[in-house]
């Protein structure tokens, strides 16, 4: 069973950073296959970013949403089983609970999807104002 806690969440103004952790415990699988996903009052819960070390680099593979590209920067320390979301030059819109999610099941949706991943953190709430 993986353990999921995230920290770092508060409020910014617009234009401000904020870094996201989250770290894992048990940890065991082969496959490091991490995400970052955000739910807004009354929205779907949609994916962030992802890094997946499937072996295609040893750096991981990183997908990002359209919506935060250029902006925020998923990182893994794996030696620490912590996962990181840099984010940049926030926007209202960003305003969110951001939840960590780990273990990809390999359902084909990617790793952005929210069905792929089987554990999922408790959140950490991120509030932009303008």
């Amino acid at each position: 069973q993986v353990q999921l806690v995230e920290f770092g969440g508060g409020s910014v103004q617009s234009g401000g950073s904020l870094r996201l952790s989250c770290k894992a415990s048990a940890y065991t699988t082969s496959r490091y296959c991490m995400g970052w996903f955000r739910q807004a009052p009354g929205k779907e819960r949609e994916g962030v970013a992802s890094i997946d070390f499937d072996g295609s680099s040893s750096d991981g593979t990183t997908t990002y949403a359209d919506s935060v590209k250029g902006r925020f920067t998923i990182a893994s320390d794996n030696a620490k089983s912590t996962l990181y979301l840099q984010m940049n030059d926030l926007k209202p819109e960003d305003t969110a609970m951001y939840y960590c999610a780990a273990e990809c099941r390999g359902t084909g949706w990617g790793t952005l999807a929210t069905v792929e991943y089987e554990y999922w953190g408790q959140g950490t709430q991120v509030t932009v104002s303008s």
